[in-house]
């Protein structure tokens, strides 16, 4: 029996995560077929600066909808392994911008028809599940409308609760 299915959607993190991974793992494969050390978590940074050219962190994770601290373990490890390197941002002192190095450049190269493939074979997976990204989508909003946190705190006050919870909540 499988757990995490039978429990619907009560396991919703659980099966998002699982699905994630098997997704990762796939790729991880195809990059390693062709013998590319390339750590999944790269794709989002390295894909926005390829089609954007130099970014700082903060227009990363704005583009990408996640934390700043994410893109900047992303940006060390990209730096660590030579594909990126930051430079003075034009016009504000503060930032750096991120810019592919020569490595970086020569591996996109590499990797874009890798990645054409991968696009495609998310398309046809998207198609065969009924368009699953739809589904996504609406799950997105719903919880950006209300966030997991919020209806958790909302569930635990209507059954009494934990007070911590509830002060936590204000």
């Amino acid at each position: 029996m499988d757990y995490t299915k039978s429990m619907g959607g009560a396991a919703l993190g659980a099966r998002l995560r699982r699905l994630s991974d098997a997704v990762d793992r796939d790729a991880t494969r195809a990059y390693a077929t062709l013998g590319i050390t390339f750590e999944q978590r790269w794709f989002g940074v390295l894909n926005q600066l390829a089609l954007n050219g130099p970014m700082t962190v903060s227009e990363l994770a704005a583009t990408l909808r996640i934390t700043r601290a994410s893109v900047s373990q992303t940006r060390q490890s990209l730096e660590e392994a030579g594909i990126v390197t930051t430079k003075d941002h034009p016009s504000d002192a503060r930032q750096r911008h991120l810019v592919l190095s020569r490595t970086g450049t020569a591996l996109i190269r590499r990797l874009r028809p890798l990645w054409q493939a991968m696009d495609a074979a998310a398309l046809d997976v998207n198609a065969a599940a009924g368009d699953a990204a739809a589904a996504l989508d609406r799950l997105e909003a719903v919880l950006t409308q209300q966030s997991m946190f919020d209806r958790i705190v909302e569930k635990l006050s209507d059954n009494g609760g934990n007070a911590k919870f509830r002060r936590a909540k204000s």
